[in-house]
């Protein structure tokens, strides 16, 4: 039987997980041992907040519009149920950004579902 060495090899995916581990402090980006452990949570909470994103987003839509319905004297709860009734399919996405860039559009859009 042949002697396999396999330090090549290793070498090889220290220097993969070094790379990925650039920037990070102290011996995080120098110690294999740390480095390996911080670049395989680094990916857990990358994947974990991937999910977590659209969330935040979406809570972050809700509290411009809510703001701009208080503004104009409304509530969001009522305002989101009338639009449906009255079938104004924008999403909050577009209301959001309407309400916090465009003040006076989001205006005629809450007097138009207020009528």
């Amino acid at each position: 039987m042949t002697r396999v060495k396999r330090g090549v090899t290793t070498k090889k995916t220290h220097k993969k997980v070094l790379k990925q581990a650039k920037g990070y402090k102290l011996g995080r980006k120098k110690l294999i041992k740390q480095a390996r452990e911080a670049v395989y949570k680094a990916g857990e909470y990358a994947y974990k907040h991937r999910k977590t994103k659209k969330r935040d987003m979406r809570r972050l839509w809700i509290i411009r519009i809510n703001a701009g319905c208080h503004a104009n004297g409304i509530k969001y709860s009522v305002f989101i149920k009338k639009l449906s009734d009255k079938k104004i399919e924008l999403d909050r996405k577009i209301l959001a950004d309407l309400a916090m860039n465009e003040p006076e559009e989001f205006k005629k859009i809450v007097e138009k579902v207020k009528n």
